[in-house]
């Protein structure tokens, strides 16, 4: 197997778009609010962060989502921020928002809310990729009437895509200079100067690299006992669909009495698989 698979990103290498480093500096309560409220437009007092880093358990299932930045504000509404790396194939990443949604919910009833307190939340994903193909750097989703636009169903839940690679003129000078720094461009713009700053501040700090390293380590052996898992599965869903297949043969060739064929086909690949094609198997 290719060890390139399992290459780990060198520590000074790692920018905003590193889900790591965006994690880590999102931690710093100053930039994290001030990124909400530029992207909201709206001031926030303060922000929490209800855990270290949130992970959810599906109660039925094993595997649980990690939330890149969970905070919830001084009005108790709860925002989720994820760095998106890539666009998934078909709507995946649209579909994605719902089930982060989802589970921020599944968690809030989980702590004894009722469903008519629940938080209002948004889930917020930061996209270096075109998202939806019109070209907007922001784009704002509530669920509304198909039938009359102007009402609101008042859920309560807003999810917002932020795309680096938008043309339109439809956002304030700071969000689209940070957008820009997503896309590797450093401008004079404040804010993007703190957060600048402050990656490069991380980066000097020796604790905060082994920590790294440690944690890239970590996914590497699970991705790599992840794709050990995948090929051992493959293999015997292929074993299974050989015998499976093999199985169907014999029935038929001793059906039919053809007892000396069957027995060659056991010794003789190539003529089993021409027995294969014959029966369209």
């Amino acid at each position: 197997m290719d060890d390139m698979s399992y290459q780990i990103k060198p520590w000074q290498d790692l920018t905003i778009c590193d889900d790591y480093m965006f994690k880590l500096i999102m931690r710093r309560k100053r930039i994290c609010k001030r990124m909400l409220e530029k992207i909201l437009q709206v001031p926030i007092r303060d922000i929490t962060y209800p855990e270290e880093e949130k992970n959810m358990k599906m109660q039925y299932d094993s595997k649980g989502i990690r939330l890149d930045v969970f905070v919830a504000d001084d009005e108790n509404t709860v925002y989720d921020i994820e760095m998106q790396v890539r666009k998934p194939e078909d709507d995946g990443l649209y579909r994605r928002t719902r089930y982060y949604q989802s589970m921020i919910d599944a968690d809030l009833l989980e702590r004894g809310a009722d469903y008519d307190e629940l938080n209002s939340s948004y889930v917020i994903f930061i996209c270096p990729f075109e998202p939806f193909d019109r070209g907007r750097h922001i784009y704002t989703f509530k669920n509304l009437c198909l039938e009359d636009k102007d009402l609101e169903l008042g859920d309560g839940a807003t999810k917002i895509f932020l795309n680096s690679v938008g043309t339109a003129d439809d956002v304030t000078p700071d969000v689209k200079c940070f957008l820009d720094y997503v896309n590797g461009v450093l401008s004079n713009d404040d804010f993007v100067q703190e957060i600048d700053q402050e990656i490069r501040a991380v980066k000097k700090l020796e604790n905060e690299r082994v920590r790294y390293m440690t944690y890239a380590m970590k996914m590497q052996e699970e991705r790599k006992e992840g794709i050990k898992e995948g090929i051992k599965q493959g293999r015997e869903q292929g074993q299974h669909l050989a015998n499976e297949r093999w199985g169907k043969l014999m029935s038929l060739l001793l059906k039919e009495k053809r007892y000396d064929d069957a027995a060659k086909a056991a010794e003789d690949a190539e003529f089993r698989e021409t027995l294969f094609k014959e029966y369209g198997i």
